[in-house]
């Protein structure tokens, strides 16, 4: 069950940091991740790792910013206010995902236990590359910060550097193999799969395996999908008892979102999703 209005107010609500890239058109990255924290109860904050020119129909460009900037934004921000989770989305170069590692270490050493939650975007809706070829291992360095990576299967594919899980079996054992990378948890999802579910495979710290199952929707506006699911689960996690309690309610929060997307009739390509379906 998602907060609404009433359990939203309850108390103080949790506060989360994005540290993502930016989305001109507002249906991923930073702005997805920010409309979601808000969506589901919790304040959010944002580090940006690089600025894109894009629309729904594609990546005209990207602007990575100064590894030392991003730094700075998050010194200031784990400075002065408290932090109950923490999501990271794109990002982009080798040089910024080493970056981000080591804010994530200066994190933890002020918050023992600090929920991070790690998208490890590499390809964008539309089809255009978000990561650079040389940035893939730096990306593992960040993995094993993660309290939990959401892949989704080419990605889970890219981290192994083998082809896409054919089957639930295959996912499954990428899953398996990509927490031996050093992360705690791994949620491999289910959407670029073949089937008429959308059907995501959860590991947890102690190895055991979870299926989260769900109708396939219907809406070619699946923009931002990933960024909105990771960043749920993140702004879930401070008031769920347990991690699959967390991903299963960001799930269905998503899925509801989906459902909502083609009210929005946003741009000429795949429309994002509706992250405030609960509210107008």
């Amino acid at each position: 069950m998602v907060p609404t209005r009433s359990t939203a107010l309850g108390g103080p609500p949790p506060v989360a940091l994005t540290i993502a890239t930016s989305d001109s058109s507002g249906g991923a990255g930073i702005q997805a991740d920010l409309k979601t924290f808000s969506a589901l109860g919790a304040y959010g904050m944002s580090v940006i790792v690089a600025l894109t020119a894009q629309n729904t129909t594609g990546v005209s460009g990207v602007l990575p910013i100064p590894p030392d900037f991003v730094l700075a934004q998050l010194d200031a921000v784990n400075a002065d206010v408290r932090i109950d989770a923490v999501k990271v989305g794109m990002l982009a170069t080798a040089d910024l995902a080493d970056a981000v590692a080591r804010g994530l270490d200066t994190l933890r050493e002020r918050r023992p236990g600090l929920p991070i939650v790690v998208d490890p975007v590499m390809v964008a809706t539309s089809g255009a590359r978000l990561l650079d070829e040389d940035a893939i291992e730096s990306l593992k360095g960040v993995l094993g910060r993660a309290s939990l990576v959401t892949p989704n299967l080419p990605e889970a594919a890219a981290l192994l550097d083998e082809p896409v899980a054919p089957d639930a079996d295959a996912a499954a054992d990428q899953a398996v193999r990509i927490r031996a990378l050093g992360c705690e948890r791994v949620l491999v999802k289910g959407g670029h799969g073949a089937s008429y579910e959308a059907n995501d495979v959860f590991v947890d710290a102690d190895g055991s395996v979870a299926w989260l199952h769900a109708e396939r929707v219907d809406t070619t506006n699946t923009h931002g999908t990933g960024c909105s699911l990771s960043s749920a689960i993140a702004a879930l996690r401070p008031r769920r008892p347990d991690w699959i309690t967390a991903v299963r309610d960001a799930k269905d929060w998503l899925t509801a979102a989906l459902a909502e997307a083609d009210r929005l009739d946003i741009g000429a390509g795949a429309g994002p999703v509706h992250h405030f379906h609960g509210w107008w």
